[in-house]
């Protein structure tokens, strides 16, 4: 996998010289904010966060990369600055008009066991149907441009199926195998004679194994379903159960139904796994009614079952072009909340200047009898396009609740696009 890399690499350099096209995206962001190391003594913090995303086009052929650079400009942390490699894999897509092969560290959406890996994926398509694989290396911590050394124990890999060759219906059948290789470390120990010894702790590999499938049927402006169930391979048992509909039959009106079952995700040979744990299942409808063209109002009812008690929840909602008014109350089991949350965001000069604000308050506790404690957020910000390719964030952040006093935080950030077209040597 490393000669991949080296490969990829020198792709890189290649596409760049004889590339078509160069697009992407870079921001920089600075963050600040105080830390109290005792009620006297405190420390500020510009952390700087920078992002580069950059794909050399060549016809069908592309590479990708996204990466990122952090580091604090005026208190050095541990591991400063820190490089993650996100993404870096080479495309070649519409292969004889049927495959799409990716290859290098690259990006997997799953429910089960989603992020990055380093390795290989083939999607085939054609008449309605697709195939996908994919085998690979998981990514070290904190995206770190290195290669897992033992790929017997540290892998993910899996494969997909789709059906969509019958009208507006989509059925999906997947596999999914990811194996985590734990870290050893040492650790101080009691002897048999009760004296501290250091001993090397080393832990069995856990894994994700599940097999799922999913299916759809999606009319527009009428109505659609969703359902999907994933099943545990390990455990031999149902983990997730998930249905949702939406009927949009009446002028203005959409109603909608969510259900869902599930099993804690527990890692095969973890510890986690000897506990007495036990399932969910929540269901939820809801309406929205369009007043208007740029006004909407929607409102949910929620309940959720524990094994031994349940929890509901209301949340009242009104949507316009201008800004959002929200509201949410959760009592029962999971405890007593009351929050609501007001934004507002609108642009002026043809997109020039946008100011943003939102406020929210929440009033929470952990049961009826229990104290009552409060938060309360104000964000405030404003974006500045003077170009196209150009734009500029500054953005305020106050909370105040008892854990956090008068907290306030400031956010600046520069965005630049580019799209270049060249042409070839």
């Amino acid at each position: 996998m490393k000669k991949i890399f080296l490969l990829i690499t020198v792709a890189a350099l290649a596409a760049t010289v004889y590339s078509q096209n160069i697009n992407g995206r870079f921001t920089s962001s600075f963050y600040t904010f105080e830390r109290f190391q005792n009620e006297n003594v405190s420390e500020t913090y510009l952390r700087n966060f920078n992002s580069l995303l950059l794909n050399v086009n060549k016809g069908n052929i592309s590479l990708k990369t996204r990466l990122g650079l952090d580091t604090d400009l005026m208190n050095t942390l541990d591991n400063d600055p820190r490089v993650r490699f996100y993404n870096l894999y080479l495309e070649a897509r519409n292969i004889l008009d049927i495959a799409t092969v990716k290859i290098g560290r690259q990006p997997f959406f799953s429910s089960i066991a989603g992020g990055v890996y380093d390795g290989a994926s083939l999607k085939l398509k054609y008449a309605g149907v697709a195939i996908s694989g994919f085998y690979g290396g998981n990514v070290p911590a904190y995206q770190k441009l290195e290669i897992t050394d033992d790929w017997e124990n540290d892998y993910i890999l899996g494969g997909k199926i789709e059906l969509n060759a019958v009208d507006n219906f989509h059925l999906a059948l997947s596999y999914v195998d990811k194996n985590f290789k734990p870290m050893e470390y040492e650790a101080i120990r009691m002897n048999e004679d009760f004296s501290p010894v250091e001993i090397l702790i080393r832990q069995n590999s856990n894994q994700f194994k599940f097999a799922s499938a999913e299916a759809s049927y999606n009319i527009k402006n009428s109505f659609r379903i969703f359902s999907k169930a994933e099943y545990d391979l390990n455990f031999n048992e149902l983990s997730k159960v998930q249905f949702s509909g939406r009927l949009e039959e009446i002028e203005n009106l959409g109603i909608s139904i969510y259900y869902n079952y599930r099993e804690p995700r527990v890692r095969y040979n973890s510890i986690f796994s000897v506990f007495n744990y036990g399932n969910t299942q929540e269901i939820e409808a809801g309406l929205d009614y369009k007043i208007c063209e740029n006004m909407t109002v929607v409102g949910k009812f929620g309940n959720v079952t524990y094994e031994d008690d349940d929890s509901q929840r209301l949340s009242l909602g009104l949507n316009t072009n201008y800004g959002t008014v929200n509201y949410r109350k959760t009592f029962g089991y999971s405890g007593e909340l009351d929050a609501i949350s007001i934004y507002t965001a609108k642009s002026y000069l043809d997109g020039f200047v946008t100011p943003s604000i939102g406020l929210s308050y929440t009033s929470y506790k952990l049961s009826e009898d229990s104290e009552s404690n409060t938060l309360m957020a104000l964000l405030g910000g404003v974006n500045v396009r003077p170009f196209q390719a150009f734009s500029f964030d500054l953005q305020t952040q106050y909370m105040n609740n008892k854990i956090y006093k008068n907290d306030f935080r400031i956010l600046f950030k520069i965005n630049y696009w580019f799209n270049t077209n060249l042409s070839l040597l």
